[in-house]
């Protein structure tokens, strides 16, 4: 069986942070991702799908995003029900997020929220395992501790076209 979802949005509004009672953190967030398609008058739009982060990936989310914040969710999809205040049954579907992706500078974007001060590219991986990084070791802290800046990335843009040869592509 696979059940595996794939997101990239903005945030609607600011995560929400709460604790269990056995002191594990939870973030809930809605993510807004556009429709690859127009409408009959031609507007773009977009779902607007609930994720559930836990643990120190909830609290970095909590830290680091807010409401307009561009987000990438790897996670599965789950749903559970619960029965209202007026006995009925509710149905609730839901992104359990495995991991989130800061895809914007703290700095940057729309007035959004992230955490790739010190990193000109790619967002900030927060995995929920414990080995949360898939690439082994602990790439974050060791990209801020080499101060990396836009001089020092030999792959930044600098306006000029780069100079690569057929014999330097591995494809």
């Amino acid at each position: 069986m696979l059940n595996r979802v794939v997101l990239v949005g903005r945030l609607t509004k600011d995560p929400e942070l709460r604790y269990t009672p056995s002191g594990a953190a939870v973030a809930t967030f809605t993510l807004a991702v556009n429709r690859t398609f127009t409408n009959q008058s031609g507007e773009r739009e977009a779902d607007f799908i609930n994720c559930v982060t836990w643990r120190r990936q909830a609290e970095n989310v909590a830290n680091f995003l807010k409401k307009g914040s561009l987000a990438g969710v790897d996670g599965r999809l789950q749903t559970r029900n619960y029965e209202n205040q007026q006995g009925q049954r509710v149905f609730v579907t839901e992104v359990q997020a495995e991991s989130v992706q800061f895809l914007e500078p703290k700095s940057g974007g729309s007035g959004s929220g992230g955490y790739n001060e010190g990193n000109s590219g790619g967002g900030q991986y927060f995995g929920g395992g414990q080995n949360d990084n898939p690439f082994g070791g602990n790439q974050n802290s060791q990209r801020r501790n080499q101060g990396n800046s836009f001089n020092d990335d030999p792959f930044a843009n600098d306006g000029k076209p780069i100079d690569i040869s057929d014999d330097d592509l591995p494809f």
